[in-house]
């Protein structure tokens, strides 16, 4: 006989404290290009340098806070886990410089695209390197979104590089971090650690040219940049409490928060071109991740009907009483 699971914390609001995480998380996600646009008079090489060294001090501060007398032993890992997070630490300071820079010059409508098409990438790479089935659904979801963004590419002239640069360094970042054995905060915690000592170096090569912003201006700006620790850390908080107590499918579909908040903020705040190619794309993108979210859905919903059919005893040989 198995036990019950324990219900989820309810907040005063009457809903569970890991939905509320996961809203939080994905909304902070979806507002930090505002965040981008106070600090853009650093650039996005400084912002970025920033954000390495102040997401480790946070960390630290952290995972020391919750581990106290075993925080060396938390954070202890193996050579070849150390390798594997050095490469995806390179790949996730690719995915920040790409997002800043392009929130700075105003196109975080190809942040939008591009964390749109991700979870698709995700699912392509798990085909074609990890081995996975790809199901059918899944398939064709993935051909609606290269269709979608192919025929974007032809109306505006070019590739939507910016957009198909965050997609592919995060899925990237995805599947290095899945087939390396470590949790989420001590692998971000080593991955900027191993990126530090490159900040650093950027930071003082900046203010020995005189082309640092961080202490040249109001304090304020300082303090926001400092603040790049915090806008790691929060939100990755927040959604590790979401993932520990939803389910997957769930924490799955609330990914497409962040974009659609991006989206909208590009759209309608910041006013940057939205024509009728843009919709055109988006709307088969749209499309492909209706198709795909449903064929998860479906794929979890079975898999929780299969795990609570009981199983039946195999039939006894022959003459041999059961």
């Amino acid at each position: 006989m198995t036990a019950d699971r324990e219900p989820a914390a309810t907040a005063s609001s009457g809903l569970p404290v890991p939905l509320l995480a996961g809203l939080g998380a994905y909304g902070l996600w979806g507002l930090v290009p505002l965040y981008f646009k106070l600090v853009q008079a650093a650039g996005a090489d400084e912002i970025i340098a920033h954000r390495v060294v102040w997401s480790v001090a946070m960390l630290a501060l952290v995972l020391l806070l919750r581990h106290r007398g075993h925080f060396l032993a938390q954070v202890r890992i193996p050579a070849r886990v150390a390798r594997a997070l050095l490469l995806s630490g390179l790949l996730v300071a690719i995915n920040w410089l790409i997002f800043v820079y392009a929130v700075n010059t105003d196109r975080i409508l190809q942040t939008s695209l591009g964390y749109f098409i991700n979870p698709l990438v995700s699912v392509l790479l798990g085909t074609l390197v990890l081995g996975e089935r790809m199901q059918r659904a899944q398939g064709i979801a993935v051909v609606l979104a290269a269709a979608g963004t192919v025929y974007l590419a032809v109306r505006i002239g070019h590739p939507p590089w910016l957009a198909l640069g965050l997609a592919a360094s995060f899925g990237l970042y995805g599947l290095v971090r899945k087939v390396t054995d470590v949790g989420p905060m001590v692998g971000l915690f080593w991955e900027t650690l191993m990126m530090m000592p490159v900040a650093l170096l950027w930071l003082l090569l900046l203010d020995g040219r005189g082309e640092m912003v961080f202490g040249s201006v109001e304090g304020s700006l300082d303090v926001l940049l400092i603040g790049g620790g915090l806008v790691t850390v929060v939100p990755l908080l927040l959604f590790a409490t979401a993932a520990r107590g939803l389910p997957l499918i769930t924490v799955g579909l609330m990914q497409y928060i962040a974009p659609s908040m991006s989206f909208c903020l590009a759209v309608f705040l910041f006013r940057e071109p939205f024509t009728v190619h843009h919709a055109v794309a988006f709307g088969l993108i749209w499309a492909a991740l209706a198709l795909y979210s449903a064929s998860a859905w479906r794929h979890a919903r079975l898999q929780r009907r299969l795990a609570r059919a009981p199983v039946e005893p195999p039939p006894a040989p022959a003459g041999v009483r059961p």
